[in-house]
């Protein structure tokens, strides 16, 4: 009945469905939520769109995704600016002069320097760092890893920053310029109308099913398509017979509150281990809005169970073992094709998501040639 079955209805499945449809191929996309978008959906409350699942911010330098992505939304001029909190004091993200400046009192680029220099000088005989901890002490210094790290990192993962792998923080960047854009892609904003409208026109056209569980009914959606696009957890694809991959997952409390501005920003990190979420965010400041009220957002980092949904892939050498023997697995099933963070276990920003999905679709089109 249908050329491709795409399970999960997320962006790397969207964009994917988009580009085969366009091309004639006869798609049908399933998702076991009760909305499409994934993790970038959103919901309109009080006249503000909420990033349902946590903050997501488009940003990229790859033209010809900006110009895809184009198509079907109008972005506005968004840039991500975060602050961070600890101990009650506020600094401004990425590290810069005005980071340095406020944890310091620095106030040129070659005082910044030195006291860098000054605060790594300790940590130069780490030679192979043996942990995250003496990777960040050796990369930044006491104060930055003590302020901004530690306690961050330690809540994220669920684990001492000496038992985590150095890997994780392989450098740390440092802007020597008063300037608190987070990121250096040359294109960046929000949507307007939210991610779910972007996905809406994504999959326009193309036949959609929501609340509907691929694998209660596996062996049906096995039979009514030439190749399936799986963009859930590899292993449970295959039913976790080499055994499980391990993710970190996330809890998210959102709050309608009657005021027109909580906190002045769009995302606001909480730094310290004592304090049990992550950061704050508040969703109006995405789209500069001047609603009379506001909603935000605390999230909290918590372990993954077979009940809670999967965000963050742990690769470490143990997990990336068995991830390379799941791709074995997958390479005897040519006409499974999988993508996406979870069919994928990569963490990936949406356009490194758009472009896989790009040349996974081109490769398909090229082998029916």
């Amino acid at each position: 009945m249908y050329d491709y079955l795409i399970v999960g209805a997320g962006l790397f499945g969207s964009v994917f469905a988009q580009i085969l449809n366009s091309k004639g191929k006869h798609c049908l996309v399933v998702d076991k939520r009760t909305h499409i978008g994934g993790n970038i959906f959103t919901e309109e409350k009080e006249g503000i769109q909420i990033h349902q699942y946590g903050a997501h911010i488009f940003h990229t330098d790859k033209e010809d995704v900006w110009e895809y992505i184009n198509r079907f939304a109008r972005f506005n001029h968004f840039i991500n600016s975060p602050l961070a909190c600890y101990k009650g004091e506020l600094y401004n993200l990425p590290f810069n002069m005005n980071t340095f400046y406020r944890l310091w009192q620095v106030k040129t680029p070659e005082e910044a320097k030195k006291k860098l220099e000054e605060q790594c000088r300790p940590y130069k005989h780490i030679t192979e760092p043996a942990n995250l901890e003496e990777q960040a002490l050796k990369l930044c210094g006491t104060d930055i890893y003590h302020t901004f790290i530690k306690g961050y990192t330690e809540k994220q993962w669920g684990k001492a920053a000496v038992e985590l792998p150095a890997f994780i923080i392989k450098r740390i960047p440092f802007r020597f310029v008063f300037d608190n854009n987070y990121f250096d892609d040359p294109y960046q904003g929000i949507p307007v109308g939210g991610y779910t409208r972007l996905i809406g026109n994504l999959l326009e056209g193309i036949e959609v099913r929501v609340n509907t569980d691929y694998f209660k009914n596996r062996s049906c959606f096995e039979r009514i398509a030439h190749k399936t696009l799986f963009t859930g957890c590899l292993d449970e694809y295959f039913d976790y017979c080499l055994g499980r991959l391990e993710y970190r997952s996330l809890h998210f409390e959102h709050q309608c509150l009657e005021t027109d501005n909580y906190q002045g920003n769009a995302v606001v990190n909480y730094n310290e281990a004592s304090v049990p979420f992550t950061r704050i965010i508040e969703h109006k400041h995405f789209e500069f809005g001047e609603q009379p009220g506001t909603v935000i957002t605390r999230e909290y980092p918590q372990p993954f169970t077979p009940s809670s949904e999967p965000y963050y892939p742990v690769n470490d050498g143990k997990n990336n073992k068995l991830l390379g023997e799941y791709r074995a697995l997958a390479k005897q099933y040519p006409d499974i094709l999988f993508g996406g963070r979870l069919g994928q276990y990569a963490y990936m920003d949406m356009d490194d998501t758009i472009s896989a999905a790009f040349t996974l679709a081109q490769n398909e089109l090229h082998k029916q040639q």
